[in-house]
């Protein structure tokens, strides 16, 4: 057999429902792994043997019995607190069982690690955090996108097979494009939210990160506690959004068409559709993921750990602090717009295309883009491709689609309808096939080192 964690995350399953792996090996062999390769990529921040062992003995029989699942540092655990990626997260929630860690135990799986984190999820790069920055598995020295990086690193080098991450202004979709990996950002209140420390926002949902869309769907599962009904995609009509395609890096433009192509020959309808009113989803997206998440923060929280916060965090609260209550109000309005202009074109198609992020994944020491229009910090160019999903509240996901030139990887953004999340993975899954898996199935340098 392949080594443990280079397994698929159904693989791990089925082997171990059917005992040819053994559940605490593949505990075991997951630990080694992150110890011994993590280090340049710095996706986990923390593990505890000693209680996921605990949680593998009490295990109940499920989909995921006994398979390894990291979790982003923003979901209270019995035994840990989320950090939010700071030295403490603001809302004051302490240990204990948030809606994800139940789910996730149900469904038999053992929570092993807790996964790196942009600093209060406020970014789309992941090169600002308490823990230090997270680097991509195939450039170490490039961002693993934010704010879920280190949830995105981990599965891309093969620390572990799935992993959950959080998703308020595109931060499940920006590290799976960054990391060559498909993450889903489920419908808005489809998980619980108690536990999370984010759970008071109207943008931000958990999702599944995994190397493909089955892997994705048998997580996605386990958080919704419901199966996802697999379907042909090639029944389905897809909708391209062209004027994304307005300021994006050639390669990553190219990219995209060729993904939209396979599709065609896949079998899919495809054809392009308009959406309007969207040039406000990027001002609307940052102040509301800001404004919403003031009234929850505890001031004397904040004075205790002001002085360990980033420059730029510290800038970023006191901005808010400034921002008129009008400020709220038109976002909500922006908001409605986005809502109907969503309901149109799905009226006309079953999932709508455009690129996930605009640039390849940048430097950590430079996060800026480079771009038709000029050279732009890479949260400026991102948030206008993935706010729409979040103050929509619909399903979305990044799926592989290819590589640049310097093997840097390309993600396609899929959007469906409120209630079809599970079409956004049948149509990743035609994408798979037409492409003969080559870009679900591609290691990073990282993870094709052998284990010692």
């Amino acid at each position: 057999m392949s080594h443990p964690q280079d397994l698929s995350l159904r693989d791990q399953a089925q082997s171990v429902a059917s005992g040819e792996l053994d559940a605490t090996e593949l505990l075991e062999a997951t630990l080694s792994r992150i110890e011994e390769r993590d280090g340049p990529v710095n996706s986990i921040v923390d593990v505890f043997a000693s209680e996921s062992a605990r949680m593998l003995a009490e295990a109940p029989d499920g989909p995921l019995h006994g398979v390894p699942i990291a979790v982003k540092d923003m979901f209270a655990l019995p035994w840990r607190a989320p950090r939010d990626g700071a030295p403490r997260n603001l809302e004051g929630i302490g240990p204990g069982e948030s809606a994800v860690y139940q789910r996730l135990r149900d469904a038999g799986a053992v929570v092993v690690a807790v996964t790196n984190m942009h600093e209060f999820g406020a970014g789309s790069t992941g090169h600002v955090s308490a823990y230090g920055p997270c680097g991509t598995p195939w450039n170490p020295a490039r961002c693993a996108g934010g704010s879920s990086g280190g949830s995105g690193a981990a599965v891309a080098a093969r620390l572990v097979a799935g992993a959950v991450g959080t998703d308020g202004g595109g931060s499940i979709r920006y590290p799976a494009s960054y990391c060559g990996i498909t993450g889903l950002k489920l419908t808005w209140g489809l998980v619980p939210s108690h536990g999370y420390t984010h759970g008071f926002a109207s943008l931000g949902a958990p999702g599944p990160m995994c190397r493909d869309a089955a892997d994705a769907r048998l997580l996605a599962e386990a958080l919704v506690g419901r199966p996802m009904e697999q379907r042909r995609a090639s029944n389905l009509k897809l909708g391209v959004v062209r004027s994304f395609w307005d300021d994006v890096d050639p390669e990553v433009a190219e990219r995209c068409d060729s993904a939209i192509e396979r599709l065609r020959e896949g079998g899919m309808e495809v054809t392009e559709v308009q959406l309007e009113g969207l040039e406000h989803v990027r001002i609307s997206t940052v102040l509301r993921l800001g404004l919403e998440a003031s009234p929850y923060a505890k001031p004397e929280i904040y004075a205790e750990i002001e002085e360990e916060v980033s420059p730029v965090g510290r800038a970023l609260s006191k901005y808010l602090m400034l921002a008129p209550a009008v400020a709220m109000a038109r976002t909500e309005l922006v908001r409605a717009q986005v809502r109907r202009a969503l309901v149109r074109a799905l009226a006309e198609v079953d999932v709508l295309a455009w690129p996930m992020t605009p640039a390849p994944p940048p430097p950590i020491e430079s996060p800026v883009v480079q771009l038709p229009s000029g050279t732009h910090p890479a949260d400026y160019a991102n948030v206008h491709h993935g706010g729409i999903a979040n103050l929509a509240g619909v399903p979305a996901m990044s799926a592989p689609c290819g590589f640049t030139g310097d093997r840097l990887p390309v993600g396609l953004h899929l959007v469906a309808h409120w209630r079809e999340n599970e079409r956004l993975l049948d149509v990743a899954e035609l994408l798979e096939q037409a492409t003969d898996r080559a870009f679900v199935d591609a290691a990073p340098p990282l993870a094709q080192k052998t284990a010692a």
